[in-house]
Order: C-alpha cells, then sequence, then structure tokens
C-alpha cells in the first residue's frame, strides 16, 4: 500500500481524522486532498414528541462503545426513549462475538428494558423513517475513519453527542450543532440533557442541517473531484 501511495499524485481522504491518519502512514501533505463523501438533505419538516427520542445507528460492534450510551442515559432524569438500529457485526478476527447480548443484559440490570429498543439491521430506506422520528443522535465511538451515520443524521436536521471520531470533528461543533464528549457517560448523559430543550434542539437541528448542505451536498463534493482531476 505505501508503494501505491508513494507513485500516486493524489490520495483522497473524507475526514480530517483520515488525513492525520494518512499523514501517520507516511504520505506526503502536499498530495493529500479532503473530499468527504455526500448526502442530500431532507427538507421536512420534524414532528415535535413528547418524550426525548434518542437515536444510534450503527453496526453493533465492541469499537462503537454502546454500553457507554446505555450508562449515560440510565442517569437521565426525565422521559426518554434510546432506539438502536444496527445488526452485531465483528471488526476484526479477534473481537469476540456475544456483544449485543452483553448489551441487552445491561440494559436489563439497567432497569432500562422500556426506554431501550434494539430495532436490528435496516436498509437505508427504512433508516430514513428512523431519523426523521429522532430528535438527538448520539454516537459513542472509539473509532471511525468517517462514519455515515453522523452525516445521515445531520442531513436530517439531528443535534449530535458523540466522541471525537471520524467525521464528528468536522460537523459537530460543541454548543452550536451538538457536543463533543469524552468517553465518560456523565459528560455525555449531562450533554444530552442540554438538549431536553426543545427550542435549542431546533437552532441546532437548523444549523447542522445547513452546514451538511454547505459541505456534503453531492454537488459541492463532484465538484472538489473535478477539479482535482482537472489539475493534473
Amino acid at each position: 500500500m505505501k508503494a501505491s501511495a508513494k507513485r500516486a499524485q493524489a490520495i483522497i481522504v473524507s475526514s480530517k481524522f483520515e488525513y492525520e491518519d494518512a499523514l501517520e502512514f507516511g504520505i506526503s501533505k502536499d498530495k493529500i486532498h479532503i473530499i468527504p463523501m455526500g448526502i442530500k438533505v431532507d427538507d421536512t419538516e420534524k414532528t415535535v414528541n413528547e418524550t426525548l427520542q434518542l437515536l444510534f445507528v450503527g453496526r453493533i460492534a465492541r469499537v462503537r462503545r454502546i454500553e457507554l450510551l446505555l450508562q449515560a442515559v440510565e442517569k437521565l432524569t426525565f422521559p426518554f426513549h434510546l432506539t438502536i438500529a444496527g445488526g452485531e457485526e465483528k471488526t476484526s478476527s479477534v473481537t469476540r462475538s456475544g456483544y449485543l447480548k452483553e448489551l441487552k443484559e445491561l440494559t436489563e440490570r439497567l432497569k432500562l428494558n422500556r426506554k431501550v429498543t434494539f430495532v436490528g439491521r435496516k436498509t437505508q430506506e427504512e433508516l430514513k423513517g428512523y431519523y426523521k422520528m429522532a430528535d438527538l443522535f448520539v454516537y459513542p465511538s472509539k473509532y471511525e475513519n468517517f462514519g455515515q451515520p453522523l452525516i445521515e443524521a445531520g442531513a436530517h436536521g439531528l443535534p449530535i453527542v458523540a466522541t471525537a471520531v471520524g467525521v464528528a470533528r468536522d460537523i459537530v461543533i460543541d454548543g452550536e450543532t451538538g457536543y463533543l464528549t469524552p468517553d465518560n457517560p456523565k459528560v455525555m448523559s449531562d450533554c444530552i440533557h442540554l438538549l431536553q430543550d426543545n427550542n435549542l434542539r431546533k437552532q441546532m437541528g437548523v444549523q447542522i442541517k445547513n452546514l451538511i448542505r454547505d459541505k456534503f451536498d453531492w454537488e459541492n463534493i463532484m465538484s472538489q473531484y473535478l477539479t482535482l482531476y482537472n489539475s493534473f
């Protein structure tokens, strides 16, 4: 791979996180171009829910640290419901299986059975419905090179509470589009508490949707690719 990278005239990465990985890999910064994946912004009006609807979307893998999310919501003192969408997958041959079972057992121990629903793997079309019904997106992952669910959530106008991984570092602006949080359930819970405020969520939802439209709209992305290709 290093030989291929050295021969290449340009290396395209999708986020600041991937940019830093590429530098560590030994690629010259003059060759690296950040062009993210694109997405279409959803402009339908969101409905107001009486109970705060939290959402996680992604592969159910240990690297996602969903146990931190369960520990965080257990500390909430107001009505909420957390939907976890995704099927269990191992991220490497050495990763232990049984993570989903462990999460369901933890849900029971924390007495969250009525407040947390595991809906399993969903198609992209089905996921749109979950994004539309949610009020807030939470993503406690340990590592992401990009993190497609993050821009999907932003494209649906969801404020985001996430660890500083992948594209979260590009789209989550503290106090404006959501909150970046350490891997600490108490801090995560405090951020969710702040977003109990419907007006604050609406304000952040508009801002993150505008940011996604400006940076990740497909027309803008293709224009960046064409400009790069035509530069050689």
